[in-house]
């Protein structure tokens, strides 16, 4: 009788410890949010249901002072995490907190800059640096080229002008120009996205390490007329930062094409989970849109 007691505990050791073994922890990270000339009170909403309904992360939300407000209190304390969503541009931190954030990043901490966190910070030589390419905010020739892609290639402008504007929000085709990255791995090669703006005339630094998507802006659309770089890496010290030009939010969580995007949310959760661990563990999903057929996600999750 003891002999099979202690066969049943032993089996459910080894199970218990199988489960351990596979059982992922949730990846903690931080939205920061709070002031953006874009609907912040719906966006930040938007990512952190998409990031948590796939129980891969567990993020708290870091909002700001409103615009004109004292800043000098604003803090995040970076070492609790592994993962830093900015979805923020207003008003400058302090010179600690961008010290701070600064050294989260050198010392290998993720970092996702969505939509209009690359209008942020247009003097802050290092933020500039870590996103590559930015726009509006007073940005000219002298934030650096322009990058688009032509020949099959990045390609840097140096002519004088505004940096960042976009056409008419509509639907378009991104294509994948690194297939090999685990963010894009499996993917296909072009999915039509929902309708959304498409950022162009974006410049700065550079230093793009990984071009993963571009989309053309079309003239008919008062866009540029080039392949536009929307979608891409960026190495900054040990940090790894994944920036995605796309999702402008919509009026509410149930009018949000953009961020309902199944696309958008594949890249945001593949991102985010390279930023913070170096890898991808999620499948590729069968709800991805193709080429020719938007696929939205209502409820921010995948019904798989």
């Amino acid at each position: 009788m003891n002999t099979m007691k202690y066969f049943f505990m032993a089996v459910v050791m080894l199970f218990a410890a199988i489960f351990c073994a596979n059982a992922q922890e949730p990846i903690y990270g931080v939205i920061i949010t709070g002031q953006n000339n874009h609907n912040w009170p719906v966006s930040h909403q938007a990512i952190k249901m998409t990031l948590e309904n796939s129980r891969l992360f567990n993020l708290d939300i870091a909002v700001s002072p409103s615009h004109g407000e004292d800043m000098s209190g604003f803090s995040v304390d970076f070492c609790k995490y592994q993962l830093v969503v900015l979805d923020y541009n207003g008003g400058s931190w302090s010179s600690a907190m961008n010290a701070a954030f600064m050294d989260f990043v050198r010392g290998g901490g993720g970092v996702v800059v969505y939509h209009a966190a690359d209008n942020a910070f247009t003097k802050w030589k290092e933020y500039n640096e870590m996103i590559a390419l930015g726009g509006w905010g007073g940005r000219n020739e002298s934030s650096g080229p322009y990058f688009y892609r032509k020949d099959g290639a990045l390609q840097e402008d140096p002519s004088p002008g505004i940096g960042g504007s976009h056409g008419f929000r509509h639907e378009y085709v991104l294509s994948c120009r690194t297939a090999s990255h685990p963010i894009t791995e499996g993917l296909p090669t072009r999915w039509r996205h929902a309708s959304d703006e498409l950022y162009d005339r974006m410049r700065g630094p550079g230093g793009i390490k990984d071009l993963l998507y571009t989309a053309f802006s079309t003239l008919e659309k008062r866009g540029s007329g080039r392949e536009e770089p929307l979608i891409f890496t960026v190495e900054y010290g040990k940090g790894r930062i994944f920036h995605i030009m796309l999702g402008h939010c919509g009026d509410s969580l149930d009018d949000n094409p953009a961020m309902q995007c199944a696309g958008f949310q594949t890249l945001l959760l593949r991102g985010s989970e390279w930023c913070a661990t170096g890898k991808v563990t999620q499948p590729v999903p069968k709800d991805f849109p193709t080429a020719d057929k938007v696929s939205l996600r209502p409820n921010y999750r995948s019904e798989e």
